[in-house]
């Protein structure tokens, strides 16, 4: 199973690799060519996308490495920080994309250069990149919900917005060659934007997967009530997750009955883990603490539970202090 995810991630990566070696190279001669700034714009998103492809390539490649001494867990974190690698690219492709928009939308202004519009063929690459990237985007979207893989959804969600920003460069070039030249280089600060709209959201989203310990409201939902399932269980006290990668490690504190002996506490953490581990998909691990039930804990719900987990996650709340 394991195998079979690595290899569609790599899939899906050697694809975009791959189609992004031909789309830089066409879209930059022909953005040079066509008098395009907008396409041009284009051909360098694609360059670096051929760049950070390369680094999420190498970063999936370490995370298949086995769990060792030193990273009982595994790797996986890798596909996570593989995926900050390519948020990080996509928000410096955004920057150098718009510094270069106003670059040429100043000198049109200023009157130190002219445009009498792109070339026809400039529109025809932008308009056959929209349809590549559209089947891209379906099918790496498709990979990523089958690997569960951030830096495959990163890359799902590049390819998406490279359709937003081809149709905007389309759009300046049809116009640039209407009359209206500042509408091309325009165009490419739009894109700039767009492109910076995504590397944004790709790097939230990792760096919530390499530092989140609070789990998310339906896993809580979920454990909450495959707990209530399990004899002598009185009560969830605190729930945390970690991901690695695909798999989840759990610690979760329950209430018990206190009359109960050490043994027989022990048997239920042992039955609260097995339940767990053969119920929620991706579990790796769980870890299990218990302790004498608590009445003023009976009536708490899961925002309570996930309250209390974020705040004794931390050693900064300021109880540590006092």
């Amino acid at each position: 199973m394991t195998n079979e995810r690595d290899r569609k991630s790599l899939l899906a990566i050697n694809l975009g690799l791959g189609i992004n070696v031909v789309l830089a190279f066409v879209k930059t001669i022909f953005g040079i060519l066509g008098h395009s700034p907008a396409l041009l714009a284009e051909g360098i998103n694609s360059t670096s996308d051929v760049a950070y492809y390369i680094a999420a390539s190498i970063f999936v490649r370490l995370a298949n490495k086995p769990a060792d001494s030193e990273h009982p867990y595994g790797h996986r974190q890798m596909e996570s920080i593989a995926s900050m690698v390519i948020g990080s690219f996509i928000v410096a492709t955004a920057v150098a994309v718009f510094w270069d928009a106003v670059d040429k939308i100043w000198d049109l202004v200023d009157g130190h250069t002219s445009s009498t519009g792109a070339q026809p063929f400039a529109l025809w690459v932008a308009l056959g990149t929209v349809a590549i990237k559209i089947f891209l985007t379906y099918y790496i979207r498709q990979l990523g919900r089958e690997t569960q893989n951030p830096v495959v959804d990163a890359l799902a969600y590049d390819h998406r917005n490279d359709i937003f920003s081809a149709s905007a460069a389309s759009i300046g070039i049809f116009l640039s060659q209407r009359g209206l030249p500042w509408v091309d280089p325009l165009a490419g600060a739009l894109v700039a934007f767009l492109i910076l709209r995504t590397g944004i959201f790709v790097l939230r989203e990792s760096s919530t997967d390499l530092m989140g310990v609070v789990p998310n409201r339906d896993l809580a939902e979920r454990v909450s009530v495959l707990l209530k399932t399990v004899p002598g269980v009185k009560q969830l006290e605190e729930l945390q997750a970690h991901r690695f990668g695909p798999h989840i490690v759990i610690n979760v504190t329950i209430g018990i009955d206190g009359a109960l002996s050490v043994q027989k506490g022990d048997g239920i953490a042992n039955e609260v883990e097995s339940k767990l581990l053969q119920s929620i998909p991706n579990l790796r691990r769980v870890h299990v603490h218990y302790h004498p039930a608590n009445k003023r804990r009976e009536n708490m719900t899961i925002d309570d539970i996930l309250k209390e987990s974020q705040k004794n996650a931390s050693p900064y709340h300021p109880e540590y202090y006092e």
